[in-house]
């Protein structure tokens, strides 16, 4: 993350035309040698191994977290308590209670802020958006979403450390509900609504691993798999499922949204394409010709499409790394307009209160009401 985070710093004024320019004044990392080694390549003005220095430094605005998840609410506080705007990588907390106060620590402090749900900046995601605001969806019926890869699935694999602390439930939280499923769910919402009720099943495959710190067996206590099933604020049912088991898929998000009078699909494996089934057209009014429909694969690289102007020519596509730098370039047009981007932390709260309500209907094997506010 460090890495996307810095190119999108380095490359922003290349692609779009905000007033401000990124100087990139320190990197934080624990491991000294680490942090001396990135400063070196990409270009940072000093190295840091304590993060409280880093955000009382008067040469700083801005504070970008990019650590385990068990870190982000004592920094975000402490750097918005020292007046730094915070961007915060997903999931926004270990928990609601922690995400909470993390919201009232940058609203009381008045900086700006966003999590960094970058899926909401691939062009074809955000062309989905643009399609379900114009209508052309219709009243929305099923919104279904996967979130799929295999790294996990030796039991070889041990967890905690700087490189697997994902698998470390006292670092990260939660499992695959925390760090797959909180995009599926950002990007549902963005899409169809507030989540209001769950239910849900979450298994642990592996029940014990060698953790790389102690050195020992430990249990596992992350959720491995989650599938749950969602009701909507607007009436429409959800499906949700993900896991680290299933052999062959890499980076498998994927979500569908049938609606009355048209569907969308997207596969992140495909990130140029969206597929649109238009039922009804949206100028005339008309059931669109029976002859004549199908699914339609657009291909998201036209300068109409969002972000996609800034780039190349038509038919040439953009990669992950670009979606932090959409993500970025709103974030300081936001500020610049005055007109927030977002996620912010108040948005990321409601996605934390979806997960921590699947995780509680795991818990209790019944349905738990989420209290999303949108």
């Amino acid at each position: 993350m460090g890495r996307t985070h810095s190119n999108a710093y380095l490359r922003l004024n290349n692609f779009f035309p905000v007033e401000h320019r990124a100087v990139l004044k320190a990197i934080c990392d624990s491991d000294g040698a680490k942090a001396n080694k990135f400063v070196e390549v990409w270009g940072y003005e000093r190295a840091e191994t304590d993060w409280q220095k880093l955000v009382q430094a008067s040469d700083i605005d801005l504070i970008d977290i990019c650590v385990p998840n068990v870190a982000h609410r004592d920094i975000a506080v402490a750097a918005a308590r020292n007046g730094k705007m915070v961007i915060c990588e997903k999931p926004l907390a270990m928990s609601v209670a922690e995400a909470q106060e993390m919201v009232a620590a940058v609203e009381k402090a008045g900086v700006p802020n966003m999590v960094s749900f970058n899926y909401r900046r691939v062009p074809a995601v955000a062309l989905a958006r643009q399609l379900v605001e114009e209508g052309r969806i219709g009243r929305p019926f099923h919104y279904r979403a996967t979130y799929l890869q295999d790294w996990t699935i030796s039991p070889d694999v041990p967890q905690g450390g700087d490189a697997l602390w994902r698998l470390d439930l006292r670092v990260a939280g939660s499992g695959v509900t925390g760090d797959l499923l909180a995009h599926s769910i950002d990007t549902a919402m963005w899409l169809n609504g507030a989540i209001t009720r769950v239910v849900a099943k979450t298994e642990t495959f592996v029940k014990q691993r060698l953790h790389q710190l102690s050195g020992k067996l430990e249990a596992v206590g992350i959720d491995d798999a989650c599938m749950f099933l969602a009701e909507f604020a607007n009436g429409s049912m959800g499906t949700f499922e993900s896991t680290r088991y299933a052999r062959g898929r890499k980076n498998y998000n994927s979500f569908e949204l049938n609606g009355a009078d048209g569907s969308l699909y997207f596969d992140l494996e495909e990130p140029e394409y969206l597929q649109f089934f238009e039922y009804q057209q949206l100028q005339s009014g008309k059931k669109t010709e029976s002859h004549l429909t199908g699914w339609r694969k657009i291909h998201t690289t036209n300068a109409e499409h969002p972000y996609m102007k800034h780039y190349w020519v038509p038919g040439t596509t953009i990669g992950y790394e670009h979606t932090f730098l959409n993500a970025l370039a709103d974030f300081v047009a936001g500020i610049e307009s005055g007109k927030p981007a977002q996620p912010d932390f108040r948005n990321a709260l409601q996605t934390q209160k979806v997960c921590d309500a699947v995780l509680e209907s795991a818990r209790a094997g019944r349905w738990v009401e989420t209290g999303v506010e949108l």
